[in-house]
């Protein structure tokens, strides 16, 4: 081992070392007792003997686990010594040894869907207990795939969370809970609470450190997180150490991806043939040097990723701790792109004064690294740059004609252009907890979050994207800072049949963004530097460096909340909250606004008319509303007027830069609001073997906030934020677990969930605002569609409605042919007045299951997903269907069926409107647990994966997973990032 100290240092520190393991030699040997072997056997409710289930040692990492007779042996070295035996689908059982030499254990089976224990804002409580909406994911249950995103572990093992991923390893996912309920992008995210600190950032948390994940659905959970909480809460906990258990583990894996599907484009020959079947020739400027370059295989790779997880946690008396090393490394099927990031977690935890004063500290980092590529320049040109010609000229240099602007070798663009950046995040959190009197306890959480984010950009000499300028740099450094307080009293009572909780805080959060600056030089004298050293540039003139509009913004959130938990005879629940949240982000006469909810529950099967009937285990019925609202996506300045440069004036012999309002000041700006009703139902039956629940709910956004437009008679700018509109979700969730099978050598688990969702646009006007009937969106341009619109939003149709020309066909000349809007047919481009309505992004269903399969020593595990009902408007398709572009680009082997002569089949219509619905075979795992004889390992496990194994679709583009959210889901817009497949071979190694 090499210390990194000085010389004087490093002497006292292996003297102290030495000394350390002397001390705590010395105890051990003194101590030492004579070990004896218990033995014992461990069956179920029906006296059936269980296998692989788990006996510990109390205080150490002694662990076994019993054979096929469920029969154990395990060496102890006091009578104080417990064991701890558990196993999963049973509630775990503590026995103390005393003077027993042999120990007969019986484990009850317990239904995991009402028993378990789940996190609620600001507290825990029993599934049982429980009167809202809410779905638990423990770390048994994660998807395992390759990602730095832990909510990409849930992926369709929520009901109503839907969750759409790319292959590109630099964009997380997008999570949208309960369908879309806004008209702004990026607002439908849910509001993400890590370990208790609410909007931490989900970088700081590796995969393998999370132990469960809780979703909150509806109002009457999530409105004690007030104006955050209108997308849901997904509430994250990291694993921590148990009392009088310590483990170190190990968990690697390694993984295999490459492209799951690639879009058929013609080889150098096909093309050539195309155009020779039509009388046609390649334009002359464009050479054809004879060969068939796969444009797709050029700059696509089989990506190696992998990933190592170390933690250790332990306990010494009253103190836990616990610590987490994660590197992730990433590689992108795309030449050049990765992510590579490395996390590290730390807690320490210890009571005083007779456990009456609990005091914690937990430090989380990660650094993150991207390698990216210019994604729009990159799969345009990877489709279209035509595969008659070489990558290279004999000279080296790329094959390319700078002169036809954007058509850019895809390979070039690759290796002439860096596009690097690195963040930084740590969040540090102390908390401190005191039991004032019984059932009395006051908590008190601090946090700082900080974030660094440094973006580097190079397009050196030879980059189609930087033409003349002698290679461009761009540097960029951002920070922000994120504090807050949580401060609140929990009161629990109980007395004769009735029990009382009771909760009162106090939050306050301060978030300081945008502090740094950006500036873009150029004219470097070569490329050795790139971005590293802009001083060395040589730019031509002031207006080669550009700089960033950077804006600093501060933000803080107060917040008084409160909540009551009334029980009576463990059959009546009732739950009531209420927060009060005041924001600077919006208008000065709304800071402050108010959210409510309150919910019940009724355990049926408690009552004395159930005591008789063998069906029901638990029956619980539940309702519940609540207000919540969304302020997500907003700064300090949004309800203010904001001003920018406006060009120059002469003034005084000088010509200063003058300032232009570019946005309208809105005192009455508000978040918006989402009421929402939900009635559920509990149940359990076949003594636990069969669980699940039944959730309807309806739930209306209002206020919703878009860019109206209004006369600048009235206001500075055309168009002002306000809150106007009305959007409806209305829907229904299955979930179903069973356990089918379950003996001493074979256990089948197996669960699924359903999840329908009817979006509807309700209103989009108010009293102030009645000039918008519709909203036109998805402006995607292209061969003359400047200007026209795909999608529309409009009152009595749901978010994502498709507005499109009819396709009605070929005419006899071969020419596509639209329908007019009075139904006469035409054969040329029709008038975006002809437009109708065609269909929705909006999925009807969505659903998945999983299975699990134990026989012996092995584990299998295979989960599907799928949804069904959704369009998808290909546009990809759309505008690579152009035969005569086949003279200068290439075109799709759908184009083989065109005449050559339909100057407009490419026009985005319906007929590239696709049934978006799948089914995938997701995951598919195959475990063994190997019974090592080693002391010092409890748990050797290896396994194989492999992801996104298969899709049924008749969807014709990459792949139909297409995001739902924002003001344009379910378009494939040629800026689509191939999905992956992969393999994954790794362990679980614990100590």
């Amino acid at each position: 081992m090499r210390f990194f100290c000085f010389p004087p240092a490093q002497k006292t520190t292996l003297f102290l070392l030495t000394a350390c393991l002397l001390l705590l030699t010395v105890p051990a040997l003194a101590f030492q007792q004579p070990e004896r072997i218990i033995k014992g056997k461990v069956t179920d409710d029906n006296n059936e003997p269980l296998a692989n289930v788990s006996i510990s040692l109390k205080g150490s990492r002694k662990s076994v686990m019993t054979d096929q007779e469920g029969k154990f042996e395990i060496s102890v070295t006091s009578a104080k010594a417990v064991l701890l035996i558990s196993s999963i689908g049973y509630i775990t059982k503590e026995v103390q040894v005393d003077n027993q030499n042999s120990i007969d254990v019986k484990l009850t089976h317990q239904s995991k869907q009402l028993s378990d224990v789940v996190v609620t804002g600001y507290g825990r409580s029993s599934k049982k207990n429980i009167t809202g909406s809410i779905t638990s994911i423990n770390s048994d249950n994660f998807n395992q795939v390759v990602t730095g995103s832990p909510a990409q572990l849930l992926q369709g093992k929520v009901p109503g969370l839907n969750i759409a991923r790319s292959g590109d390893p630099n964009v997380k996912p997008t999570v949208i809970l309960r369908g879309p309920s806004t008209l702004r992008d990026g607002a439908n995210e849910p509001f993400y609470v890590i370990d208790g600190v609410p909007g931490a950032s989900l970088d700081l948390v590796a995969p393998n450190d999370i132990v469960s994940i809780d979703v909150l659905k509806d109002a009457s959970s999530t409105a004690i997180y007030g104006s955050r909480a209108a997308n849901g809460v997904i509430i994250v906990t990291t694993r921590r150490a148990k009392q009088g258990q310590t483990t170190l583990s190990y968990n690697p894996y390694v993984a295999i991806e490459t492209v799951s599907n690639k879009i058929d484009m013609l080889s150098g020959d096909e093309l050539r043939a195309y155009l020779a079947k039509n009388g046609q020739t390649l334009l002359s400027q464009y050479n054809d040097s004879g060969v068939n370059t796969n444009w797709q295989d050029e700059v696509m790779r089989t990506g190696i990723s992998h990933n190592h997880n170390l933690g250790f946690n332990g306990s010494q008396g009253n103190t836990l701790f616990g610590a987490s090393l994660n590197y992730f490394d990433n590689q992108g099927i795309v030449k050049t792109s990765s992510l590579k990031r490395v996390t590290a977690r730390g807690m320490l935890e210890s009571k005083f004064f007779n456990e009456r004063l609990k005091l914690g500290i937990t430090l989380l980092n990660s650094t993150t690294k991207h390698v990216d590529i210019d994604q729009g320049a990159l799969f345009n040109n990877m489709l279209t740059y035509m595969p008659t010609v070489s990558v290279r000229r004999p000279d080296g240099s790329f094959t390319e004609d700078f002169s036809r602007g954007g058509y850019l070798n895809p390979v070039g663009i690759v290796a002439n252009n860096d596009i690097e950046s690195k963040e930084e995040k740590t969040l540090l959190t102390g908390l401190a907890e005191v039991k004032i009197l019984k059932g009395l306890v006051y908590t008190l959480s601090i946090s700082g979050q900080k974030e660094q984010t440094n973006r580097n950009i190079y397009n050196n000499a030879f980059s189609g994207q930087a033409v003349g300028a002698n290679g461009r740099a761009f540097r960029s450094s951002y920070e922000n800072i994120k504090q807050v307080i949580e401060s609140f009293f929990n009161y629990e009572r109980s007395f004769g049949q009735h029990n009382i909780k009771l909760l009162g805080g106090y939050s306050w959060q301060q978030d300081r963004i945008g502090d740094g600056f950006g500036v873009s030089t150029q004219g470097y004298t070569n490329d050795l530097l790139t971005f590293y050293n802009l001083y060395v540039s040589n730019p031509y003139t002031v207006g080669n460096i550009k700089f960033d509009n950077a804006i600093i913004s501060t933000l803080r959130l107060i917040s008084y909340y409160g909540r009551i938990n009334y029980q009576f005879d463990d059959k009546y629940l009732l739950q009531a909250s209420l927060r009060n949240d005041g924001s600077s982000a919006f208008g000065k006469n709304n800071r402050w606004g108010y959210f409510p909810a309150v919910s019940a529950g009724w355990r049926i099967s408690q009552e004395a008319f159930m005591a008789d009937q063998k069906i029901f285990d638990e029956l619980k019925l539940r309702a519940g509303y609540g207000v919540s609202g969304n302020s997500l996506g907003f700064d300090a300045f949004t309800s203010i007027v904001r001003y920018s440069s406006g060009g120059r004036f002469y003034y005084n012999g000088q010509y200063p830069t003058g300032l232009l309002p570019v946005q309208n000041e809105n005192p009455d700006l508000k978040w918006e609001s989402t009421a929402m009703t939900n009635i559920g139902l509990d149940f359990s039956v076949l003594r636990n073997r069969v669980s699940g629940s039944i959730d309807y709910y309806i739930k209306n956004t209002s206020d919703l906030i878009y860019n109206y437009p209004v006369s600048t008679t009235q206001y500075f700018v055309n168009v002002l934020t306000a809150n106007v509109g009305k959007v409806k979700n209305t829907g229904i969730e299955v979930t179903l677990n069973a356990t089918p099978i379950s003996n001493n050598r074979f256990n089948w688990t197996t669960s699924a969930n359903f999840a329908h969702n009817k979006n509807e646009v309700v209103s989009l006007s108010n009293d102030k605002f009645t000039a918008l009937s519709s909203i036109p969106t998805a402006y995607l341009g292209g061969k003359g569609q400047t200007g026209n619109w795909s999608q529309v939003i409009m009152e009595g149709q749901p978010l994502g409605t498709f507005s499109l020309w009819h396709y009605m066909g070929k005419n006899d000349a071969g020419t596509s042919t639209f329908q007019k809007a009075d139904g006469t047919v035409i054969a040329s481009q029709p008038l975006t007045s002809d437009y109708f309505i065609a269909g929705n992004a909006q999925p009807k269903l969505m659903f998945g299951w999983n299975n699990t399969f134990t026989y012996k020593n092995f584990d299998l595990n295979f989960f599907l997903r799928g949804v069904t009902g959704n369009k998808i408007l290909n546009n990809t398709l759309a505008q690579l269907n152009n035969p005569a572009d086949s003279k200068n680009l290439n075109v799709p082997k759908f184009t083989l069926g065109e005449a050559f002569t339909d100057n407009i089949a490419y026009l985005t219509s319906d007929r590239f409107l696709e049934n978006g619905s799948y089914v995938r075979l997701d995951n598919a795992t195959l475990g063994y647990s190997w019974k090592t004889k080693i002391p010092a390992i409890s748990k050797l496990r290896f396994f194989v994966s492999g992801n996104n194994i298969f899709t049924i679709t008749n969807y014709r583009g990459i792949d139909p997973e297409i995001n739902i959210g924002g003001l344009t889901p379910g378009i494939d817009a040629k800026n689509f990032y191939p999905k992956t497949r992969s393999v994954i071979i790794g362990a679980n190694i614990v100590f």
